[in-house]
């Protein structure tokens, strides 16, 4: 009994930093979105997660196979690569489960549920990191889940956030969609990995302070920039209304 706590326990740790961020971004939505369409989106999130680890342990098991590269980790392909896969399935996500339904009918709503699938998804990420961490102590578990709500639980929202943006503007171009939501990927990819190679830099050098300076740099452009985007596309859903 006390294990199954435990374990309840920790997967609402693993939880809470996307929740919290999940609720800051719907406050921005004018029009709130269905509860149900949204835990969809979300759980979709979390469902598509494990897939971009056996994806990307498949893809690095091909340098076994292939003298290639770009499959080495800590190589800049790999980053890009392995970025890419994760920025397509939180997009695949919301396209499985949100893109056909008719509650889909605004263009902020492009940007809302991906942050919700992005949210999922990281939340998946955050479990299997309390689950690794809380036996070598409570206090090195909650230090790097803290980190990573501020860090790599905002980058999936964000990065996901970007992605939304360009499929919100194909609801006004609707002859270049599948080169806005492409242009999307390319832009959430290119974010999601610089924030990886940080990181991986940081942890090289052993100075994380370096990482957390460099990251958080990073982190505070792209939510700037999401949060202008977020503007433009709710200002421009009321004129199309209007």
């Amino acid at each position: 009994m006390l294990a199954v706590f435990n374990s309840a326990f920790l997967v609402a740790l693993g939880l809470a930093p996307s929740l919290v961020w999940l609720s800051f971004y719907l406050r921005r939505d004018c029009h709130p979105e269905p509860k149900y369409l949204l835990t969809k989106a979300f759980l979709m999130g979390i469902i598509v997660s494990p897939l971009a680890i056996l994806l990307q342990l498949g893809f690095s098991e091909l340098k076994n196979v292939f003298d290639y590269t770009i499959f080495n980790q800590g190589s800049p392909s790999f980053f890009l690569w392995s970025s890419l896969v994760e920025e397509f399935l939180k997009f695949f996500a919301v396209f499985l489960v949100v893109m056909r339904n008719p509650e889909f009918d605004e263009p902020m709503d492009g940007m809302i549920y991906m942050i919700s699938a992005a949210l999922g998804f990281a939340a998946i990420e955050n479990m299997l990191v309390m689950f690794t961490l809380m036996p070598d102590g409570a206090g090195t578990a909650l230090s790097t889940l803290a980190l990573r709500f501020v860090g790599a639980t905002l980058l999936h929202a964000l990065s996901s956030g970007l992605i939304g943006y360009f499929l919100a503007m194909s609801w006004f171009f609707q002859e270049h969609k599948k080169k806005l939501i492409v242009f999307g990927l390319i832009m959430a990819t290119f974010f999601h990995a610089v924030f990886n190679m940080l990181i991986a830099f940081a942890q090289e050098s052993n100075n994380p302070t370096i990482g957390l300076v460099y990251t958080t740099f990073l982190l505070i452009i792209l939510a700037f920039l999401v949060s202008i985007l977020f503007d433009k596309i709710k200002e421009r859903g009321i004129h199309a209304v209007t």
